[in-house]
């Protein structure tokens, strides 16, 4: 009987996979480098889609973040991952997925000790849909404006995820916020 527990890949220093390990077990206070990526959703009138963390959430309960996150499976395609979970989290079918920082990388720790220590490249994805999202992930959302929500990133910082406030001023830079609009 095979098991279907959800599998993480574990990277060494140079992001080559050196195996994998539990999804449940991979998040510690000695995490282990791994696999991830993060999609930030627009709608078609460029609004930029943020997640308030379900309190269940290990990591950064309650907090503020980026439209989804994930972990690809042991050869999982990376796009097929970011369409899996953005129907798993969000109930939300992508219009069109891109690669926007390929190169991602952080390492966090939230206030209960637990790290984040992710190779994780970020996607941005367009749809039309509204989403449904799964309880035991989103308490809430919101469709905002991206510039806005850069300002509220150097305002209050601890407000949001580490990776939120890492990834989306490095979108603005590469030119990437604001861009995908009808």
């Amino acid at each position: 009987m095979q098991s279907s527990a959800e599998l993480v890949v574990l990277l060494a220093e140079d992001g080559t996979p050196i195996g994998t390990t539990e999804k449940v077990s991979v998040h510690s206070r000695e995490t282990p480098l791994h696999l991830a990526f993060s999609c930030h959703v627009f709608n078609p009138a460029g609004q930029l889609l943020v997640t308030r963390r379900a309190i269940s959430k290990l990591t950064w309960p309650g907090v503020w973040t980026n439209s989804f996150c994930g972990h690809p499976g042991p050869g999982e395609a990376m796009v097929e991952a970011v369409k899996r979970r953005a129907e798993r989290e969000l109930g939300l079918t992508l219009d069109s997925i891109e690669m926007a920082l390929p190169d991602f990388r952080y390492r966090a720790v939230d206030a209960s000790g637990v790290v984040e220590n992710e190779i994780c490249p970020v996607f941005i994805a367009v749809t039309s849909a509204t989403p449904h999202p799964a309880d035991d992930e989103v308490a809430e959302f919101e469709w905002v404006d991206a510039r806005a929500l850069l300002e509220s990133l150097a305002k209050s910082p601890w407000a949001f995820s580490p990776w939120l406030t890492l990834q989306l001023p490095a979108l603005d830079a590469a030119g990437l916020l604001g861009t995908h609009t009808e």
